[in-house]
């Protein structure tokens, strides 16, 4: 063989070498995300993912931005072995591509959960890696990037009061409360604006919907009215009048002024077991647009959204955290109906006293959205 030839051979078998490697990278990686809920592809995706936590450090970008559009099992299983590369380069002390993984936080495009794990790993290896990159996430996509950079304008608040400078606290508490999407946090920095005098419209900060017309109560014995279409369910007629319970019904007006937008129809209506009452709202946007509508209750509720159903729960009393159920619809140019049916049941136990409801309208992370109206 000619050796001058050798060096062309060399290189030659390295460039193949790597395309196969990056080519069984590539199909491990849709072996994984192949896997389905219910087992579908669960042998072949095992294989795939002992393969990935043998990858190089170098890969790790490769294998975080397979987590984009992955359903919620193959990203756990991405996740795990993205862990697993990184807890082996460490014991190895192999360097991880800190510039590569900084460019993917930076890409906003990528999974909210993978530029999260990302920016970990980046964390453990540039100390500042926070003061580089946190002031630019207060209106991240991920929420809990996001939630780190408004922790860290928590910080410089608290620092500026216990420097006794008010006026640089209720700056930064104001940009805090402006970005944070997570209830303590909004809960923790509206309560220290207020602390110096602010003001705080809670109700318009997370988008509650507050003016209502109500009617009821209707009749829920033995739970029979959840599925049974009261007249609010077949026409929306606010002038009108029905029988209801014990007699005629009809449409009243009603603004809570509770902060968190909490309706509570034994106030409003009537105090009683076994009722089903109704909650409706004019909704308007100047543009047309896909938006989350957000509801709680400790009661059995249902959503109607121009007629269209949202949410169906016919739960009672399982608990009544912010945002309890999560739905999502369009909302046309111009007006929009929102119709809630809210059921409360026979039980007479303090805890089940509650008839009452909170909603709001938001985008995917939790930016309120306003009725223009």
């Amino acid at each position: 063989m000619n050796r001058n030839h050798c060096p062309f051979l060399v290189a030659a078998l390295w460039i193949a070498a790597g395309t196969s490697i990056a080519g069984e990278l590539s199909e491990s990686i849709a072996a994984v995300r192949a896997v389905g809920p219910h087992g579908e592809g669960h042998v072949p995706a095992a294989e795939a993912w002992r393969r990935l936590a043998e990858a190089s450090p170098a890969d790790l970008p490769q294998l975080l931005a397979a987590m984009d559009g992955a359903n919620p099992l193959a990203a756990n299983w991405l996740r795990a072995a993205v862990d697993t590369v990184a807890e082996r380069a460490a014991r190895g002390n192999e360097e991880l591509p800190a510039d590569r993984l900084k460019q993917f936080v930076l890409q906003r495009d990528h999974a909210p959960r993978a530029r999260r794990l990302a920016y970990e790993l980046l964390a453990g290896l540039v100390p500042e890696v926070e003061q580089q990159l946190l002031p630019a996430m207060l209106d991240d996509p991920s929420l809990e990037l996001r939630r780190d950079a408004v922790a860290r304008v928590i910080d410089e608040a608290e620092n500026a009061l216990k420097a006794e400078d008010r006026d640089r606290a209720a700056q930064a508490y104001r940009r805090a409360v402006s970005a944070a999407r997570d209830e303590d946090q909004i809960r923790l920095v509206s309560q220290a604006l207020r602390n110096l005098g602010e003001e705080v419209d809670l109700q318009k900060l997370m988008g509650f919907v507050v003016h209502w017309k109500l009617i009821g109560p209707f009749d829920n014995t033995d739970r029979k009215g959840f599925a049974t279409a009261y007249p609010p369910e077949r026409e929306l007629d606010f002038a009108a009048s029905y029988d209801g319970k014990h007699g005629q019904v009809a449409w009243i007006d009603h603004g809570t002024e509770d902060d968190h937008g909490k309706v509570d129809l034994n106030k409003a209506l009537v105090e009683e077991k076994s009722v089903v009452g109704y909650a409706a709202a004019e909704f308007f946007v100047e543009q047309a647009q896909t938006v989350q509508f957000r509801l709680t209750s400790l009661n059995a509720v249902r959503l109607w959204v121009n007629g269209q159903p949202v949410i169906d729960r016919h739960i009672y009393h399982s608990g009544s955290s912010l945002d309890q159920y999560v739905g999502e619809a369009r909302l046309r140019a111009g007006g929009n109906i929102i119709l809630v049916k809210i059921c409360q049941n026979e039980q007479t136990q303090s805890w089940a006293k509650p008839w009452a409801f909170q909603f709001r309208v938001c985008d995917g992370v939790g930016t309120p959205v306003s009725s223009s109206q």
